[in-house]
């Protein structure tokens, strides 16, 4: 036999024969893109060998040009861990709060340590010992960098790691997903993260009370009815600052929650959290405090007092900044401390948990709280506020008592 190469057309690949100690092999070459997704771009070659005659190689050279059709990843073709992470950000239809963070994750937590890897050379063992490097020093935000990450946001790369290995299943860059191997690939369990979960600090009402008196009657704040809304109501920052005047009923004193501030992009509106509304009501003094906040903005331009103006937009009409929203409530708890020593540190959403606290200390239903803070679940409520327990357990069980008592 000639041995010789049996050429074929380009873009055909091409088998020829070897000689080896046992004889002569065959061997098949394919030239091939680098990113299957990406045909006209940079190729690659790649072959195979060790056949025992012409018409296996020839087998197998089929085998490899229907995997090119195909747009599957040959052997060292694959991209690497960053590059596919790139890509997979770019495909999701998600908020574009909730990419900004699985992006933030990638940029802090995967591609540095993990980035360079191809998907394909990714193993469970390497990606079991990221998790461990993350809980030992993996932080790094700032002054905190070198510090240990938290169960909960070690937990938080694991998802999105995993998300990101089944997408390089589905265009079939690896046959399977390391992230899954459970053997090998520990994840931080719930456990572990509710028990690094922080304390969560809220107000007594005598301090909510305090605090909202010298806002209004002291320190004289533009602010002081966005902070009375939120305490009152328990609905988030950026909820809050997408209000409409039409989502205010003022005949039945009610507000409806139908959108929330964006704090990716400026001045855009986007849907709750859960993606639904939901219909709170409010007191009466509130409800006051609304309205004569209407009248100042109305008195400012008459423009920000139309139905479709935000409740507490900006001196352009605009949406509020949630982040700036968030730095005044720091300076503004900051000053009253100085005032009051003995006030408690809390942050915004920290005056939400307090409406959800006060209120369940007060005897009412978790449905309602969850009703009114918006929770998809009322499992979720009861979790978050467990703190609460004990102190709705005396009052139940001191009902019963009275109750068996005078039988």
């Amino acid at each position: 036999m000639a041995e010789q190469s049996r050429s074929r057309r380009r873009g055909r690949g091409a088998i020829y024969p070897y000689k080896t100690k046992s004889g002569v092999k065959w061997r098949w070459q394919l030239y091939v893109p680098v990113d299957p997704e990406q045909p006209d771009g940079d190729m690659k070659r790649v072959s195979g060998g060790g056949f025992p005659n012409d018409d296996a190689a020839d087998d197998a050279l089929r085998d490899a040009i229907t995997k090119r059709k195909n747009q599957e990843a040959f052997a060292g073709t694959a991209p690497t861990v960053e590059a596919f992470a790139r890509q997979w950000l770019a495909g999701l239809r998600l908020e574009a709060s909730t990419i900004q963070g699985y992006d933030k994750i990638v940029r802090n937590h995967i591609a540095p340590q993990l980035g360079s890897l191809r998907v394909d050379r990714l193993t469970a063992t390497r990606i079991a010992r990221h998790y461990r490097e993350l809980e030992e020093h993996g932080r790094r935000d700032g002054a905190n960098t070198g510090k240990p990450l938290s169960a909960n946001s070690v937990n938080k790369v694991h998802v999105v790691l995993g998300a990101i290995l089944d997408a390089a299943v589905d265009d079939n860059r690896i046959a399977q997903n390391p992230a899954r191997k459970r053997r090998t690939v520990k994840a931080p369990t719930g456990k572990q993260i509710r028990s690094q979960r922080p304390e969560i600090v809220t107000w007594t009402a005598e301090e909510l009370h305090s605090f909202l008196a010298w806002d209004r009657d002291v320190f004289d704040d533009d602010l002081f009815t966005l902070w009375r809304v939120i305490a009152y109501t328990g609905m988030r920052r950026s909820e809050a600052l997408a209000l409409r005047w039409s989502d205010l009923d003022v005949k039945s004193s009610r507000i409806s929650i139908r959108r929330a501030a964006d704090v990716t992009t400026r001045n855009v509106a986007k849907v709750t959290k859960t993606g639904s509304a939901r219909v709170v009501d409010i007191d009466v003094v509130t409800l006051e405090a609304l309205k004569a906040w209407k009248a100042t903005r109305g008195s400012i331009a008459l423009a920000f007092a139309r139905a479709d103006s935000y409740v507490f937009g900006n001196l352009d009409g605009a949406i509020r900044s949630p982040n700036e929203v968030g730095r005044r409530w720091t300076y503004r708890v900051a000053a009253a401390q100085k005032v009051t020593p003995d006030l408690k540190r809390i942050t915004l959403k920290g005056l939400r948990h307090t409406h959800a606290t006060l209120l369940l200390e007060l005897g009412e239903h978790p449905k309602v709280v969850q009703e009114r803070l918006g929770h998809s679940t009322i499992t979720t409520t009861m979790n978050i506020y467990s703190h609460v327990t004990p102190t709705m357990q005396r009052t139940a069980i001191d009902r019963l008592a009275a109750h068996i008592e005078g039988a």
